[in-house]
């Protein structure tokens, strides 16, 4: 395999750059930029960094080596760290480009190599992807977690309890005239239950990971001209949207994203619900009701004189412009005026604890990907086929099959089986220098 190079990250001109390296020709290439042999493992030392071309110096700054089997990607690796000014990066990029054998990174790769070494699988791969791109605290949590291997010990633990049924089941069609204890396959439906149950629990998560990692959706609806937009604004404390006494002005969905105790939030303005002759509007409000329906959370907006339309459970009934109201709103709407202010710190205290209520972290790990839940759905799909044959008394064979599917199904999300299709999209996620 070739020994790729990155620049793994830079932070300015009073920075740090950091190129990584890994194969391997690592530590020869490392050698080499350095007139000096490579030093003590996992120990920073001081060297100058040297153009092979003409032997000046590009800089002078830390070299770090870690030979493998002990290293990120489970290859030699050797980091350059240098200063972060543009200059420097360029001519340390270009003395790398001259040396015989070295490749660009692709994105992801070094974390590539890491999964087919054998350092990670694949939820930890995804979840460092995650880490990465964190934004809010409980986003890095979450992926923290995922990184360190527990959902992918969860997955493994399921996985290793179908592969033992499976050897009961097959023991006993494989070997029938052996002295085997009675009735193995009904030993195993027990445990074929619990894990079927289990996996459905872990299903039935509200599809909070998958929320937490990509925003919970909060979708502002309402009649034209009852503040959509200026609430919008208020809530991101920011001019996202054009407001205007002029009915229609929104005509597409405009979002911004807030940070809500920890918690990401995708905070949407639509267009105002009304029956309209123009043409433009119409498809405004056909996506305005398509992401209403679509929501985790919809916040029906209107002003006094008027209705909030046909509500969910769930939703959030707003009134607004109660600086102009009569009397205060009815039980269970929450009041406010976007002009004064009245009534925004209620609104806002009680979206956070709807957020925290739906996103919160539990003891256990929570699935975070659509492939995932696609591959725990058929898993789960061939335990309750491989129970009922087994309790129905047919044949065997097809339990057996059924166990050993499922049992592919979780190594797919690990990346035990099956999973040259979805590395590309995988590892894709990634950063080049990651």
């Amino acid at each position: 395999m070739s020994t790729i190079y990155a620049l793994a990250s830079a932070r300015g001109r009073a920075g740090v750059a950091v190129l990584r390296l890994s194969g391997s020709e690592a530590g020869t290439v490392l050698a080499v930029l350095t007139g000096r042999d490579v030093p003590p493992p996992r120990r920073a030392a001081l060297r100058s960094f040297i153009d092979p071309a003409t032997g000046e110096v590009i800089d002078r700054g830390l070299a770090l080596w870690f030979p493998a089997p002990a290293s990120f990607t489970g290859e030699d690796v050797a980091e350059i760290h240098l200063h972060g000014g543009p200059a420097v990066i360029a001519a340390a990029v270009a003395a790398l480009e001259q040396v015989s054998g070295l490749v660009p990174a692709e994105p992801g790769e070094f974390t590539r190599r890491a999964f087919e070494n054998g350092r990670l699988d694949l939820t930890e791969a995804e979840g460092l992807a995650d880490l990465v791109n964190a934004d809010t605290e409980a986003q890095r949590m979450q992926a923290l977690r995922q990184m360190d291997g527990a959902l992918g010990a969860l997955y493994e633990g399921w996985r290793g309890d179908l592969i033992r049924a499976l050897a009961f089941l097959e023991a006993e069609l494989d070997f029938p005239d052996e002295d085997l204890p009675e009735e193995l396959a009904g030993r195993v439906l027990p445990d074929l239950e619990r894990l079927a149950r289990e996996i459905r629990a872990h299903l039935a998560d509200d599809r909070r990971g998958e929320a937490l990692r990509d925003g919970f959706q909060v979708v502002i609806t309402g009649a034209p001209n009852v503040g959509k937009s200026s609430l919008l604004n208020a809530l991101a404390r920011r001019e996202v949207a054009i407001v205007s006494e002029h009915a229609g002005t929104t005509r597409d969905a405009l979002e911004v994203r807030l940070d809500l105790g920890g918690y990401p939030v995708v905070l949407v303005d639509t267009a105002g619900l009304r029956d309209s002759t123009d043409v433009i509007e119409q498809e405004g409000v056909r996506r305005a009701r398509q992401r209403a329906g679509s929501a985790d959370l919809r916040l029906r907006l209107y002003e006094p004189g008027g209705a909030p339309g046909e509500t969910d459970a769930g939703d959030m009934v707003v009134l607004n412009k109660t600086d102009l109201a009569d009397g205060p709103p009815p039980e269970g709407v929450f009041g406010i005026s976007v002009r004064t202010g009245a009534g925004m710190d209620a609104l806002l205290a009680a979206l956070e604890e709807r957020v925290v209520a739906r996103m919160g972290l539990r003891e256990a790990p929570s699935l975070t990907r659509a492939r995932h839940r696609r591959a725990l759905e058929e898993a789960a799909g061939h335990l309750d086929r491989a129970t009922e044959g087994l309790r129905a008394g047919r044949e065997p064979e097809l339990a057996a099959e059924d166990v050993r599917l499922a049992a592919r199904s979780l190594g797919r999300i690990t990346g035990r089986v099956d999973v040259e299709e979805i590395l590309d999209v995988v590892f894709g996620e990634f950063c080049v220098g990651k």
